[in-house]
């Protein structure tokens, strides 16, 4: 496990994080540094949902600016990291032999789950980049046993990113200044979040609907927080996780980060 990089989940937050000068900006800038330089990366984004799971095959990626009504500096931004064909062949290949269909798309490119916080962690776009989808119908099982077929692209040099959001109620976003006091509720999940994941209570996360305070407030839909069952899947049988960064945006978006294997 030692030569193994780690497995990671990120909140990205909206596409206007890369704006500003905040902890959360500053976190992402040095994330990339605390370890080894990745032949490659594997990013499963909340942004991107299909029937069944799919990687980008595209040898050249184009950046998606898949949100509307921001400021306009941020749709002049590109990232452009190339693909890698043989990385996403080798994940379809994974998938395939442990029963788990995969699709390549050649023509999807990356969408602000993965390009925002990359832009920070890597910002000479030097990695080749391979998104991964979600399926919302599949649930945190799912996602969890992909991550753990997958878990030897780490030897390999893969780095396994989840994106999405450690909470993610959008149906309340507005209500609260972007540095708004983050509301009791979100809190509650957010802290119940990092102590099953530093404890390692596996379980629980993947039941979080039934033992987490507040599931459904902070996850009125899914494609946010599965990416999160990915790396905890890739992370190895009873890893406890790491807290690298916390803090909210908005009064109710968490922008926790976790590593494990690190």
């Amino acid at each position: 496990m030692a030569d193994m990089l780690p497995t990671i989940f990120v909140s990205h937050g909206a596409p206007s994080l890369l704006l500003g000068q905040g902890p959360t900006f500053h976190f992402f800038e040095e994330l990339g540094g605390t370890f080894p330089h990745p032949k490659a990366i594997l990013c499963v984004s909340a942004h991107w949902e299909s029937k069944r799971p799919a990687v980008t095959g595209s040898p050249q990626p184009i950046t998606i600016h898949d949100f509307f009504g921001f400021p306009e500096q941020l749709y002049d931004i590109y990232y452009p990291a190339s693909g890698d064909y043989h990385v996403a062949r080798t994940v379809q290949q994974m998938l395939q032999e442990s029963g788990i269909a995969c699709d390549i798309d050649e023509s999807r490119g990356l969408d602000h789950g993965t390009w925002v916080p990359l832009s920070l962690m890597y910002p000479a776009a030097d990695i080749p980049v391979i998104q991964l989808s979600v399926q919302t119908s599949g649930g945190p099982d799912h996602h969890f046993q992909i991550g753990r077929v997958l878990q030897s692209l780490r030897e390999q040099g893969v780095l396994i990113i989840g994106s999405g959001g450690a909470t993610h109620n959008l149906r309340e976003f507005g209500k609260f200044a972007v540095d708004a006091l983050p509301e009791p509720y979100a809190m509650d999940f957010d802290k119940w979040l990092s102590d099953s994941i530093q404890n390692a209570n596996r379980d629980d996360l993947l039941n979080y609907k039934n033992t987490a305070p507040g599931a459904t407030r902070n996850h009125p839909t899914e494609e946010h927080f599965l990416p999160l069952f990915v790396p905890l899947g890739a992370g190895g049988d009873g890893a406890k996780g790491k807290q690298l960064h916390k803090g909210f945006t908005y009064g109710i978006l968490s922008m926790a980060a976790y590593a494990w294997g690190l």
